[in-house]
């Protein structure tokens, strides 16, 4: 999962980075108004952690600008407000959660896996696609009832494909959802031929099947 994390506290954004790190989800950070929009209006993400109350305006401009220019990711509000007015105001503006700080890292990620199951129709934290099953939580896949051993990329990867299941996603798109702000340090889009190879094979192996169609001069589709 790639999220952006929207926190002016120091000491709170390392934490929450840390944490969804280690979990094996991108975690990219900043802790204005203003370098947020600049992200948003870049990189696409799975799901935006958003504090209401930072140094240079609140953090609802941000869910103003989300909407107002049709991007549709996940916002979860973190926030020291408990006001019930806030919590209407956020979500009206189209938040999809809000939680009041402190707060458990369990219960942020508990919270943000119930929404990114909504937006996906995710039940039982189980991706399914044909014969391919992911089991989100424990960050298992298996094909066919056989399991399938996949690097963190290559995991990362067939998420984001089944995701976007018959659409033609261009290299540009992929390194941007698997590296994040990171690709613009990237040389070249090579790898991204490397990593589907090597997914290819793993799932043909497993199933008989080619899922990928490669649309040249643009990208992949997975069908």
């Amino acid at each position: 999962m790639k999220l952006l994390l929207v926190e002016d506290e120091q000491s709170l954004r390392e934490s929450i980075e840390k944490y969804f790190s280690e979990e094996g989800s991108i975690c990219e950070t900043c802790g204005d108004q203003k370098t947020a929009i600049q992200k948003i209006a870049v990189y696409n993400y799975d799901c935006i952690l958003l504090d209401i109350g930072l140094p240079d305006g609140d953090g609802f401009a941000i869910l103003d600008f989300l909407r107002s220019t049709g991007k549709n990711e996940c916002v979860l509000i973190i926030s020291a407000r408990n006001s019930l007015d806030d919590k209407i105001k956020g979500l009206n503006l189209g938040a999809d959660d809000y939680i009041t700080k402190p707060f458990h890292l369990a219960e942020l990620k508990a919270r943000l896996m119930a929404i990114f199951r909504r937006k996906t129709f995710v039940t039982n934290n189980t991706l399914e696609y044909n014969e391919i099953c992911v089991d989100l939580l424990g960050r298992r896949v298996t094909v066919n009832d056989k399991v399938m051993v996949l690097t963190r990329k290559e995991y990362d990867m067939l998420l984001y494909f089944i995701a976007n299941k018959g659409k033609v996603i261009s290299k540009n798109a992929i390194a941007e959802h698997l590296w994040g702000d990171e690709m613009d340090m990237l040389d070249s889009f090579d790898f991204i031929y490397t990593h589907i190879k090597n997914l290819r094979k793993k799932l043909m192996e497993l199933s008989g099947k080619d899922f990928f169609a490669t649309i040249y001069g643009v990208g992949y589709k997975f069908a």
